[in-house]
């Protein structure tokens, strides 16, 4: 297998040598990690639960954690799902590299498609596949969202979507999502929705994947499944607490599959996610704050705020060679859309994440404006 360097390994090599201005203190606006306090209940539910370590957690996962998580999906989508519907996962990462891998292996000629630019596990699951690949550009004349293309989808095995996207913050309406749920029952392939940012919204909750399928008739969520992570709501990525759930029957042959692979989520993690994903009133403080630091860059940037993440994508020309400079000039790290993307996808872009306090962001978002108005 020949995996493609990682866009941070990339943007290492690319400032390696560089010699930032030191009359600034360093802001790295680059890596989707939460720099808020993790809440204390949740710390709290983790150091309590440590005598448990002496015990081997179950591959799929305790019902405390699935019922929690089931009782997440009720709340803020209001679908209900069982216990079959859903599998713990440790974090999301590691399920989008090996459930690919699990559900391609008898396919003759295996196919994926997936937006670019794009969340780099999606490719790394391709290369461990060895699947052909479809690329869904997202770009400015589409909204950065994926456009149906039966033609170009034929004989796809496995669509993944990524709505609220990272990295182009772009938000899928439920009528979108429904003609992708409608096609992948017509065309016979999994659909997978990565939804890992869908509670930082700005102002209105956003519809699940799962929504979209119910609305179409498909309440057993046949050839459907989301992944959802804690690590942006509960500003706890450590945790590493995700699932997968939707299509029973996939799910069943896929948690076999997981017991070989041998991801099972420590006990004391699992206490502690599961008091996380029962909660949802801890979320509201840091999802205001993103919303606040949306509406600093779209004072002192100038750009269109979007629904969801904590992610601007903003047009900058020759993004490479000024991602350098503004790390020279500012000590503020960016990283460049063509590190995301495939065939020219991102170019001319950076993707700037604003997850830091409101004084932190209009800080470093002052010396990225100040920067940009000098070309």
């Amino acid at each position: 297998m020949q995996f493609k360097k990682y866009p941070f390994e990339r943007l290492n090599e690319l400032l390696d040598g560089v010699e930032p201005n030191s009359s600034y203190s360093p802001i790295s606006l680059t890596i989707g990690e939460p720099q808020f306090e993790t809440p204390k209940f949740i710390k709290e539910a983790l150091a309590n639960s440590l005598d448990l370590l002496n015990k081997y957690p179950k591959s799929s996962g305790e019902i405390e954690l699935k019922e929690a998580q089931l009782g997440y999906l009720k709340r803020n989508f209001n679908v209900e799902l069982t216990l079959e519907q859903i599998i713990p996962t440790f974090g999301t990462r590691e399920v989008l590299f090996n459930f690919p891998q699990f559900f391609l292996s008898n396919k003759k000629a295996p196919k994926m498609a997936f937006v670019n630019p794009f969340y780099q596990i999606y490719e790394g699951a391709s290369i461990a596949s060895g699947a052909d690949v479809v690329y869904l550009n997202l770009e400015k004349a589409n909204g950065y969202k994926p456009v149906i293309n039966k033609e170009k989808l034929e004989g796809v095995d496995i669509v993944i979507l990524n709505t609220p996207s990272n990295p182009t913050a772009s938000v899928m309406s439920l009528e979108e999502m429904k003609s992708w749920v409608k096609l992948a029952l017509e065309m016979d392939f999994l659909l997978i929705n990565d939804e890992c940012y869908i509670e930082l919204y700005l102002d209105k909750p956003i519809p699940s994947l799962l929504n979209a399928s119910v609305e179409v008739g498909n309440s057993e969520f046949k050839n459907v499944l989301v992944l959802n992570s804690i690590s942006k709501r509960s500003s706890a990525p450590g945790l590493r607490s995700g699932f997968i759930a939707g299509d029973r029957d996939i799910l069943k042959e896929y948690l076999r599959y997981r017991t070989y692979v041998g991801c099972a989520i420590p006990l004391p993690l699992q206490k502690a996610a599961a008091v996380a994903w029962s909660d949802d009133k801890h979320v509201e403080p840091f999802r205001e704050a993103y919303k606040e630091n949306m509406l600093l860059a779209k004072d002192i940037l100038g750009v269109e705020i979007p629904e969801a993440t904590f992610y601007i994508w903003i047009e900058v020309e020759d993004a490479i060679q000024k991602a350098k400079e503004l790390y020279k000039e500012y000590n503020v790290k960016v990283l460049p859309g063509e590190f995301l993307g495939r065939e020219g996808a991102g170019v001319n872009y950076w993707r700037i994440a604003l997850v830091y306090d409101p004084k932190v962001t209009k800080e470093a978002l002052e010396r990225v404006a100040e920067f940009l108005e000098k070309y």
